[in-house]
């Protein structure tokens, strides 16, 4: 009978003489006998570390988020936009609540306080900095001794209103025609491009001279709200319709013309959303440019006339004062630039956002 030996077992019980084996001496966690010899661990092979999820390691903001979300986030992470969009709403609630902010004062923009001038000295504002006092807050205009803030106020009111208005007819025409040019091309798009270029190289500023200088009885804010719009619309037209040109053969457009959607449908559902973008930026880019026209056709004396306030038209009355009497200049100014700053700074933000590749470009 053949007799196989017994296998020995690590878990058995040692004896006193007997060596302890590598196994069981890692095991139990305990360094070997004294006058050993450990056997030699197998080397370890190094575990590569593993990749970082891709899904947990991207931001919040590159999954899942709107533009709208995304111009949010970035709007709060720049703190010279923030400021600007804090000066843009104290802009447009200044307009929108400029009889408001007058009453307040106490004084309206057409009413004359011949005591705070000095008629000896050729009506100039009396005290210092131009007559500012706790009845006038930013003083009063020479000779006449009107309030300046409420002035200031009711010209912010003029100037947005013309600014707003102006951008709205530009962007609305402007978009209209070049989603129009873009999408139907052939004879349309021949028309509406060659109308663009006509109106681009038309000297417009000449022109609102012009027509502002002929037209008297007319309602000015009315004429150059028009005016401005007519000239403004083809630079909007022509971003509209380089958008629509590479938005009209993706697969989502296709898809919906082919599915039986006629072109008012696929305009309005598909293609006027992806160019929203790029219209928002330029908008916001639009709105410094219209106030910078209103001022300065004011200030040529085709504008707004008086006794209608403005900033254009009380920096052109000012020139003949800036020696005598500087604070009466500087206070539109600083209102005129704040404004149109702000409006700029912010407009290139939302175009850096909405429309990254327009701003390289």
């Amino acid at each position: 009978m053949t007799t196989t030996a017994p296998v020995p077992d690590d878990r058995a019980p040692l004896g006193p003489d007997d060596p302890p084996t590598p196994g069981a001496a890692r095991a139990a966690g305990s360094a070997p006998a004294p006058g050993t010899t450990p056997a030699p661990e197998a080397p370890r092979t190094p575990v590569a570390p593993r990749p970082p999820d891709t899904a947990a390691a991207l931001p919040a903001a590159a999954t899942g988020s709107s533009p709208w979300q995304l111009a949010r986030r970035e709007l709060r992470r720049r703190p010279a936009v923030r400021v600007s969009l804090c000066v843009v709403v104290l802009f447009v609630l200044m307009a929108a609540t400029a009889p408001w902010l007058g009453a307040l004062g106490g004084w309206s923009p057409e009413e004359f306080d011949k005591s705070a001038i000095d008629p000896y000295l050729g009506g100039q504002p009396l005290g210092s900095f131009g007559g500012i006092s706790p009845e006038h807050w930013l003083g009063v205009e020479p000779v006449t001794g009107r309030d300046l803030f409420a002035r200031v106020v009711h010209g912010a009111q003029v100037s947005l209103l013309i600014a707003f208005a102006a951008t709205a007819i530009v962007v609305v025409v402007g978009t209209a025609a070049g989603i129009a040019a873009g999408y139907f091309g052939g004879r349309t798009d021949a028309v509406l491009s060659r109308l663009m270029d006509l109106t681009m190289s038309f000297p417009s500023l000449i022109f609102m001279i012009a027509m502002l200088s002929v037209a008297k009885d007319v309602n000015r804010i009315v004429l150059m709200t028009s005016v401005i719009g007519v000239f403004g619309w083809p630079g909007v037209a022509r971003v509209v319709r380089g958008q629509t040109l590479s938005l009209k053969h993706r697969e989502y457009v296709d898809a919906a013309r082919v599915g039986g959607a006629g072109p008012w449908r696929i305009l309005t559902r598909d293609v006027l959303p992806g160019v929203s973008g790029p219209v928002i930026a330029y908008t916001t880019l639009l709105i410094p440019g219209m106030i910078s026209t209103e001022a300065a056709l004011s200030y040529l004396g085709v504008g707004v006339r008086p006794p209608t306030p403005s900033w254009g038209q009380m920096i052109a009355e000012s020139v003949a004062y800036y020696e005598t009497d500087p604070m009466y200049f500087v206070i539109p100014s600083v209102f005129l630039f704040l404004a149109v700053l702000a409006f700029t700074l912010l407009g290139d933000a939302l175009r850096d956002i909405l429309d990254p590749r327009g701003g390289r470009t």
